[in-house]
């Protein structure tokens, strides 16, 4: 028995240790892993800079409050600023709590401009997390259901569709803002065709709109670039960052610039533990990692490898939809719900993931070397053949 609510599907596996792109159970088996906890361990599992910056952080101190300076969130406010191109920073505990203080962002500056219910367009099949808030701009019904009354001010459109986007700017005035994620992750690792952020920039000046980016799953070099917006050399005015910043320590990032970086002014927001020194220094750590290790450059190169690898080992085959990706965010779409694959693939020792219920994502670390990345593709091509069955 356990006291644990059952809020999680879990596998039949403890892990007790990891390092690298490997993980050990309580039983001494080993695991490549995949998955990275969902795009969170990109540096992989107890990476030296990391440890040492929380072993020295947790034994000068843990916690102060907001209420006083934090030199260590400073520095990361300094740090991330400069590789994502923003101007300020508000430090959260997770990537809903980022894109909790987006849409406040949001609803403030419609209120700065008079709009009588500050609306913003959201996009079918996202997903932003699991507050009532954020869960109310996914578009997800799966994780919305039994929540209701759902949060309003959202108005959803489907994704990857510029002319959706402009209706809704001609016929409602109080649009403020746009949420998008760059490229769907929870939705099924779905890639916009090119030019479809850049229209969205466009639109969003045209009409004096924020463009708000959900980067949390896409940020921190996992595209091949430090943020995926830079593939079509926009940026936005707010962006949300969460998942790898902190390798696996809990941190969020709420970043904006122009006129919604002085939006918020004291007693707008807060968090209790948001931008505590342990967490800050962490993340300070794991941007000089990658940018030490160039791991943009590095995930955009493996990228390449391993969806080619799987083009050339599962594209044609009956069953099949499509094998896609950009960078190390990869997704092979079959053409039926295939949960089952994850108890297969983790008999063979690699840790994989199923979303939007037939499409098998893999978010591996970034630090993975050609021979783990062309093990994970032969493994896992192998196990979707077989569940397939005969050609």
């Amino acid at each position: 028995m356990t006291h644990l609510m059952q809020t999680y599907a879990r596998l039949p596996v403890t892990f007790v240790r990891g390092e690298g792109a490997w993980l050990w159970d309580a039983e001494g088996k080993r695991y490549l892993d995949a998955l990275a906890g969902v795009a969170v361990t990109s540096l992989g599992h107890a990476h030296p800079a990391v440890t040492q910056a929380i072993r020295e952080q947790a034994g000068a101190l843990l916690h102060t409050s907001n209420w006083y300076g934090i030199d260590w969130q400073e520095r990361l406010g300094d740090a991330l600023c400069a590789v994502a191109g923003m101007d300020s920073a508000f430090f959260s505990n997770s990537g809903a709590e980022a894109n909790e203080a987006a849409i406040k962002l949001a609803r403030l500056y419609g209120h700065k401009r008079a709009a009588k219910n500050p609306t913003i367009v959201v996009m079918e099949g996202s997903f932003h997390g699991r507050t009532l808030a954020t869960l109310s701009a996914s578009g997800n019904r799966r994780i919305q259901a039994g929540f209701e009354p759902l949060v309003t001010g959202f108005n959803r459109v489907p994704y990857n569709d510029l002319e959706a986007v402009r209706h809704v700017g001609e016929h409602n005035p109080d649009v403020v803002a746009v949420l998008v994620e760059p490229v769907l992750g929870e939705g099924g690792v779905v890639v916009p065709d090119r030019g479809y952020l850049k229209g969205l920039r466009a639109q969003c000046d045209a009409r004096g709109w924020l463009l708000m980016l959900d980067e949390i799953q896409t940020g921190m070099c996992r595209t091949g670039r430090w943020f995926a917006c830079e593939h079509e050399g926009i940026r936005p005015d707010v962006m949300t960052v969460a998942k790898a910043l902190g390798n696996g320590v809990p941190i969020g990032a709420c970043l904006a610039r122009g006129d919604a970086a002085a939006l918020f002014q004291p007693g707008n927001h807060g968090s209790t533990y948001g931008g505590n020194p342990l967490a800050c220094r962490t993340a300070t750590a794991v941007i000089e990692a990658m940018r030490e290790q160039r791991l943009d450059a590095r995930a955009a190169t493996l990228g390449a490898r391993m969806l080619a690898g799987f083009r050339e080992r599962l594209e044609g085959a009956k069953g099949v939809r499509q094998v896609r990706g950009l960078g190390l965010m990869l997704g092979i779409e079959l053409d039926r719900p295939c949960r089952e694959i994850l108890t297969a693939a983790l008999a063979r020792g690699v840790l994989v993931n199923v979303t939007a219920d037939s499409v098998v994502r893999l978010l591996p670390p970034l630090i993975l070397t050609d021979e783990e990345a062309d093990r994970i593709v032969a493994t896992v091509s192998d196990v979707v053949r077989e569940f397939l069955g005969p050609p």
